[in-house]
């Protein structure tokens, strides 16, 4: 989040309204370089608390900025449906970003734990497909991180980190309490052997997820307000999002297109057309869930990566 210390020496000597900020950026894709959009994530945890909902948009815009500025593919450890195929598609500038983020789903304590464990085998499995592919070294955009590689890993997610362990019934509270910390340390040990940021969110803050928030390296706050999401960290403060006409309020999937468009351009990334709402994606292929049934898979564009040998699930 030092990428900011430019943006708050030109915001002192130049004052402006943050939702007038905001819309300078939104409308000149030449100033992006100088402005953060969305905040950056650091190596280390970072945990996301949303005010008012699930924030699903708010956390696929994360990842997605995170991917068009750096090279790798992202791993989700998905809980609660966060990795909606609908919500990527609607605020994804290209469809090959989508591509790059590998999806595994726990549908209980036990699953989810494993999908974590297993997540090296699934890296090393993408490393070895990657370097194989003719010309991947050479796709690198010119505005991405000279410091990443296209063949490791970019980022790790894992939204609802505690859901599955807080909603076992088969677990005890001490059980379910001790299971969630082995997520965790997984989870910390991945972001310091990869040197990466990891993403989460909590679905409740209390006691249980207290643990959540003390690993954590770095915090970000996103607070619902009248005129739209406000999302503050340590270097970072977003006040309002602006539309094309003017007036200063969040218009959900709308204006995350329009923010992850500008930083696609930024980048050199071609922006797409994004599918319609109502659309529903085909030939996407099947998964195996915690009863051993074979399923139609709902995650295309995303790749269902890895399956956690008789503990994790697609």
């Amino acid at each position: 989040m030092g990428k900011h210390s430019r943006s708050n020496q030109m915001a002192a000597e130049k004052p402006t309204r943050g939702a007038d900020r905001n819309q300078t950026l939104a409308d000149q894709t030449d100033s992006i370089s100088e402005e953060m959009l969305l905040p950056s994530l650091d190596d280390g945890i970072t945990l996301v608390d949303i005010e008012g909902g699930r924030g699903v948009p708010i956390l696929q815009s994360l990842v997605l900025d995170h991917l068009l500025l750096h090279d790798g593919p992202a791993f989700w450890v998905d809980a609660n449906g966060h990795a909606t195929t609908t919500t990527l598609a609607q605020i994804a500038p290209s469809q090959r970003l989508l591509n790059r983020i590998h999806v595994a789903r726990g549908f209980t304590a036990y699953q989810h734990y494993g999908a974590v464990c297993d997540l090296p085998s699934a890296v090393n499995k993408a490393i070895k497909m990657s370097t194989t592919e003719t010309g991947a070294a050479s796709r690198r955009a010119s505005g991405r991180s000279e410091d990443t590689s296209p063949h490791t890993p970019a980022l790790i997610v894992a939204p609802a980190v505690d859901a599955q362990y807080r909603a076992d019934d088969t677990l005890g509270k001490t059980h379910a309490k001790t299971l969630q910390a082995r997520t965790l340390a997984q989870l910390l040990t991945y972001a310091d052997g990869y040197d990466i940021p990891v993403l989460v969110t909590r679905t409740e803050r209390d006691e249980f997820t207290e643990p959540v928030a003390t690993v954590a390296d770095h915090h970000l706050e996103c607070e619902q307000t009248r005129m739209g999401p406000r999302i503050v960290g340590e270097d970072f403060e977003t006040l309002v999002y602006p539309v094309d006409d003017g007036a200063y309020y969040q218009t959900t999937f709308a204006y995350w297109r329009q923010l992850l468009a500008a930083r696609a351009t930024q980048v050199g990334v071609e922006p797409t057309t994004p599918a319609p709402a109502t659309s529903t994606p085909e030939g996407v292929g099947t998964g195996v869930t915690a009863d051993g049934e074979t399923v139609a898979a709902t995650a295309d564009p995303l790749l269902d990566a890895w399956t956690a040998n008789g503990r994790g699930g697609r």
